[in-house]
């Protein structure tokens, strides 16, 4: 298969680059098997995967259960328990042919029976029921023909079970909530009315609510893995229990065969498992510790576990000692995740911050303009890592390398290309800027210095030392009689409660996190439903018609589904007239770990968004972590090799 020479062809130019080759597996009391060993302090909440939301528990999901879908190491999508799929012409109807002989075994490894079509139509109904309170129902929510509606419909006969008896403004007898608030009435909907069904024993059909051309990358999210029905019958309230592996089946590279809370988890490669042979670890053992943090630099060093994360406060000591040096390397740059600075339109700060003055300074373009120009965004970046910030730097909203189509990076598209190749940090261009917005908010009553209240969470390591940077930054460009950044530290709890959803902010950074493979996961935040920085609340008929047009791009962009070049082309138009107009000032990619680590990085799976990055299928023990140089070419590689594939697999 042409995606097994792609990954052949990418470990070996990873090999030769880092000088590194994989040993023959290290040996656990002397059998030769090939055992990861890493420390943990935080425990899963719980293995029923249908519901949960947390990362954490994903370590575990990702790795025992399977997905319709995988993703190669470049990011390309592949078969995994769907051998192969096809969409009808509008992409409302989705078919999925299962792969046959795939076993669901129980935690010993005992066979228990066939994975079938009619697994996923279980997970659906169960995800979808108020009742079991999934974290992750809305990935169904809007796509699934009827999902949202049978949900809706559980959660009131969920209610009905609390409800008392009362009457309404007209004498009516109704049901109240504990709140007294009248129950409305939802329409019934049964679990088979959900779109998803198994037309035979391995033919599974999706039926959607509306065309969704990106629905297959959908499908590695963990709320779409399928469950054994009378398993999950058998049960019950007990499925996935946070600390017995037997309350789950297994049909991933993995089976949890050891499970004590507090103390240690084990996988052990499933012997079943239907591609056994690309899974090249034969366990991976997580031991407990409470204090792993502090302890895994040093444990690492002494052989004793696989991993590490050298904490900010070790990291200068051991990137200046060349023993220690030679094995520390970043995660790669991640880009699930972005960030970008956000001007709040719906000033709801104490008056001493002088809202109704910022409010009239916000909505000025050449404002907005002489900041984005302002903000050394590498310098700003320096603060979190100090090694290569300019890595982190992310010059538009969604990321380099995080969707592709026919064969183009998006942010090379047309309306994105300068933009991304560029830096929009210019010291006399914000001065300009600054010019003409001094005279036009003189004109229109606004008073110097405008005070731009900046908060940040004091629980997040170094964000305060980062505001403090962008402080002294913006006022030594403009000048601290043009505007006066004011740093607040924000409640460390239900932070983005009190500040960001209730606009208690005039200028922060924000992120976002994309749910799916498509430019369109980006826009979210940017809707007129949306708690960041609420542009469509602004009264000022400039900013209306401004944002006006960034909605109808955006719609142009989602209305069309049969073409991804148009449609990404549209997209890249949407995202270009947010940034020209300084709506957002893009920031960085996640923030960077510095880790020891005994695997390649770039063997395993890759994806910026489900799951496919917690998997270890496809990665090997290696003799020892690779230094920054050896990670540096190794990544520059893996991107040619991955825009080969990307480039490969749209043709």
């Amino acid at each position: 298969m042409k995606w097994m020479k792609r990954i052949t062809a990418l470990a070996l130019a990873c090999a030769l680059a880092m000088s590194l080759a994989a040993c023959t597996q290290e040996e656990d009391e002397g059998d030769g098997s090939a055992v990861y060993r890493e420390l943990y302090a935080s425990e899963i909440s719980t293995l029923n995967y249908l519901v949960t939301g947390n990362t954490n528990d994903f370590q575990i999901c990702a790795n025992v259960v399977d997905c319709l879908v995988e993703y190669d190491s470049h990011g390309v999508m592949q078969p995994a328990l769907a051998e192969s799929w096809e969409a009808n012409e509008d992409n409302t109807v989705w078919t999925f042919h299962i792969r046959e002989g795939v076993k669901w075994v129980d935690s010993t490894g005992a066979e228990v029976a066939d994975v079938t079509a009619n697994d996923w139509v279980t997970a659906a109904q169960y995800a979808n029921d108020a009742a079991n309170d999934s974290a992750t129902q809305y990935m169904y929510d809007g796509y699934v023909l009827n999902a949202g509606a049978y949900y809706n419909y559980t959660a009131y006969l969920l209610a009905l079970e609390s409800a008392t008896d009362g009457t309404d403004e007209n004498g009516n007898p109704v049901k109240l909530d504990a709140d007294g608030e009248v129950i409305e009435e939802v329409a019934a909907v049964a679990a088979e009315d959900i779109g998803v069904k198994a037309l035979d024993d391995y033919t599974l059909e999706y039926t959607l609510e509306k065309s969704c051309p990106y629905f297959p990358s959908l499908l590695s999210y963990a709320c779409y893995m399928p469950v054994y029905g009378p398993f999950l019958e058998e049960k019950g309230d007990s499925f996935g229990v946070a600390n017995d592996e037997t309350s789950l089946l297994y049909c991933g590279a993995f089976i949890l065969s050891d499970f004590q809370p507090q103390v240690q988890r084990v996988l052990t490669k499933n012997a079943t498992y239907w591609d056994a042979e690309h899974v090249y670890l034969d366990e991976v053992r997580y031991t407990y510790n409470s204090e792993a943090s502090s302890l895994w630099a040093n444990m690492y060093q002494s052989g004793e576990t696989d991993y590490a994360e050298i904490s900010s406060s070790l990291l200068s000591a051991y990137m200046a000692d060349e023993s220690t040096a030679s094995t520390i390397h970043s995660k790669r740059p991640d880009v699930s995740y972005s960030y970008f600075y956000l001007f709040n339109f719906d000033a709801n700060f104490d008056a001493e911050y002088e809202p109704e003055n910022w409010t009239i300074a916000v909505n000025n373009e050449n404002f907005r303009q002489s900041i984005l120009h302002a903000l050394d965004r590498t310098n700003a970046l320096s603060v979190s890592d100090p090694y290569n910030a300019a890595g982190l730097l992310n010059n538009t909203i969604t990321p380099a390398t995080f969707a592709v189509g026919d064969g183009l990076d998006f942010t090379q598209y047309p309306a994105l290309k300068d933009i991304s190749d560029g830096d929009s940090f210019d010291a006399d261009l914000a001065l300009e800027y600054k010019e003409k917005a001094v005279e036009e908010l003189t004109a229109a009553g606004c008073t110097f210095p405008v005070k731009v209240l900046m908060r940040y969470n004091p629980s997040t390591t170094d964000w305060d030392k980062e505001c403090t940077v962008v402080e002294q930054q913006l006022e030594s460009v403009l000048g601290a009689d043009y505007i006066d950044v004011i740093i607040e530290a924000g409640p460390d709890t239900n932070f983005l409660a009190e500040v960001r959803r209730s606009g208690n902010y005039a200028f922060m950074k924000c992120n976002w996190g994309a749910d799916y493979a498509d430019p369109e996961t980006w826009t979210d935040p940017f809707s007129d439903t949306s708690s960041y920085s609420f542009i469509y609340e602004s009264q000022d008929p400039n900013t209306q018609a401004l944002y006006s047009q960034y909605l109808d791009l955006v719609a142009t962009a989602k209305a069309i589904t049969d073409d991804d070049n148009a449609r990404y082309t549209a997209f890249a138009e949407a995202e270009a007239f947010l940034i020209e107009h300084a709506f957002a000032i893009p920031f960085s990619v996640n923030s960077r770990v510095y880790i020891c680590q005994n695997l390649n990085p770039f063997e395993g799976q890759y994806a910026p968004y489900g799951m496919a990055n917690l998997r270890f299928k496809g990665q090997s023990l290696q003799e020892t972590s690779m230094g920054m140089d050896e990670f540096n070419t190794a990544y520059e590689t893996w991107l040619d090799e991955c825009a080969a594939a990307q480039e490969s697999a749209a043709d």
